[in-house]
């Protein structure tokens, strides 16, 4: 049987079950806390599946784990490990259970609304909202750009059929169900992710005579493009150890500025929930993210079906080089290796809809009205917007497409730096630090939002490290995480009763059981 018909057959029964829970979870988005946060009643695996299917799609499987593993050969693996204990392990013990304090005590449901609440400041709100809209657009886009790859190995049809179908499918359940169908969905996706990315590398490192001998033959490429060094590719930090470094910061660290990421720790139900949520999360991310740059690492291994040209690149770019690796395996595993794409693809797509729909009706149009509007009318307002946003990304991928612009890292690298460049350090410190200023965190979210964009409008008069949209995103980050404490410093002190009865969620007390704490 041919991988198309297998594959189609697949598809299908996926599509019906993302469509059957959309209409299930109808009845629990009703209202904007049930839309947006599922009720903030979601447990342990759904949080923590919703976390992680969010942070990898095909960005990472195809684009990513493509460009740095040919970059770095095995040691982009660093990069994978580090999106499990900086991007998965630490954001939820440093922000899990703050976050999730602090956004109740505010009854706040988006990261702007956060900081409007946090700092008694409207106009912070909007700007913040305005920032995010911006830069999830090219995310979005990226995202359609990975999965048409994929499409256009197993089935051989148009990106823009890739791009309908996607953007079709995600709306449908999306607007039914709201945050409690994508929670659901992604715990589904998840476990296709965790098999399909075990499955896969099992049967690309079986091709090139298994581990041992993928290993060798990969210390025995020579790139003299690259590195003079034999054996490079298969050492412990590979050829470019700093470059590889903020690879790893930007794709780490950077997720707990994503307002897409920290939103999830506003749904989670308990205190049980946030430490298996912990655990749950920390592992996923360690098979998915370290299993994706894994096999990333051993695309110099089919330079037979790759045809790199005379600059060291791969025909088709960078983005070519995982699905070009698995085009050679058997019809039902290109089967798995499409649906897996897709589920990373259409998970993070739903999350990013979810969080900028929500925060234009709640943070941006709901500002503007004389009336606050009532539950009923911003859901309908959230699910107008969500087909709104689905349809600008599609259109804008379509133009990238058709432009021939088809580095998907370098998309996400401009969204991902600006997001974190803005958003990191003040919402950190905010969780935090009582002395936060709300001038320092428009003093962030300049910085971080106009030196992104100045990198990508003029990126050849920038000094070499940061012309890079990776590089110069941690550079973002790293200046916010010093830009706030010291603009907090010389800016006017906020106002003492607001900030303590902010902080005086955090000193509420509870009853636990005493297998967590004695009794006095």
């Amino acid at each position: 049987m041919s991988a198309t018909i297998i594959t189609s057959a697949v598809l299908v029964v996926y599509f019906a079950v993302l469509v059957g829970i959309g209409l299930y979870c109808r009845k629990n988005s009703t209202d904007v806390n049930g839309f947006v946060l599922g009720g903030r009643s979601v447990g342990p695996w759904l949080t923590a599946f919703a976390y992680g299917t969010s942070y990898f799609s095909a960005v990472v499987f195809v684009g990513y784990a493509g460009q740095f593993g040919w970059k770095y050969g095995i040691s982009a693996t660093w990069a994978g490990l580090g999106n499990a204990f900086i991007g998965s392990l630490l954001a939820w013990v440093i922000l899990g259970r703050r976050t999730r304090i602090m956004t109740q005590h505010l009854d706040s449901a988006t990261m702007p609304q956060f900081f409007g609440k946090r700092f008694n400041s409207p106009a912070l709100k909007i700007f913040a909202s305005v920032i995010i809209f911006i830069f999830l657009i090219p995310y979005t886009a990226s995202l359609y750009n990975g999965l048409s790859r994929l499409f256009g190995m197993a089935f051989n049809i148009d990106y823009s059929w890739c791009i309908l179908l996607m953007a079709v499918l995600t709306a449908v359940y999306v607007i039914a169900g709201g945050y409690m169908a994508t929670a659901i969905s992604d715990f589904i996706q998840g476990i296709i992710m965790l098999a399909g990315i075990s499955i896969v590398i099992i049967a690309v490192l079986k091709s090139k005579g298994g581990f041992m001998a993928a290993l060798d033959g990969l210390a025995k490429i020579n790139a003299p493009e690259v590195s003079e060094t034999p054996g490079i590719f298969a050492s412990f930090f590979g050829p470019d150890p700093l470059n590889l470094m903020f690879v790893v910061l930007l794709t780490s660290l950077g997720t707990w500025g994503l307002p897409q990421m920290v939103q999830k720790f506003y749904a989670i139900k308990n205190e049980d929930s946030i430490k298996k949520g912990t655990i749950i999360s920390t592992v996923f991310a360690v098979v998915v993210a370290g299993g994706s740059y894994f096999l990333g690492g051993f695309g110099r291994l089919f330079t037979d079906v790759l045809n790199v040209g005379p600059k060291g690149i791969p025909e088709g770019g960078f983005d070519a080089i995982i699905p070009k690796m698995l085009s050679t395996l058997s019809p039902s595993l290109i089967a798995l290796v499409v649906v897996l794409v897709l589920s990373a693809s259409m998970s993070t797509l739903s999350s990013l809809v979810i969080a900028s729909s929500s925060t234009l009706s709640i943070d941006f149009i709901g500002s503007f009205g004389k009336k606050k509007m009532s539950d009923k009318t911003q859901v309908f307002v959230i699910r107008i917007l969500i087909v709104a946003f689905i349809a600008i990304s599609a259109i804008i991928a379509l133009v990238q497409y058709k432009s021939n612009v088809t580095f998907i890292a370098q998309l996400m690298g401009v969204s991902w730096g600006a997001l974190a460049g803005a958003f990191l350090a003040p919402f950190l410190y905010s969780l935090y630090w009582k002395k936060t200023t709300k001038i320092s965190c428009y003093a962030s979210f300049i910085f971080g939002s106009l030196l992104m964009i100045y990198n990508m409008l003029f990126r050849s008069t920038l000094p070499e490290i940061m012309r890079s949209p990776i590089n110069c995103g941690v550079i973002a980050m790293v200046a916010g995480l010093i830009i706030v404490p010291v603009v907090s410093i010389f800016t006017p002190k906020p106002d003492k009763k607001l900030v303590e009865d902010t902080f005086a969620c955090y000193k509420k007390k509870t009853t636990v059981a005493q297998e967590t704490a004695l009794a006095d």
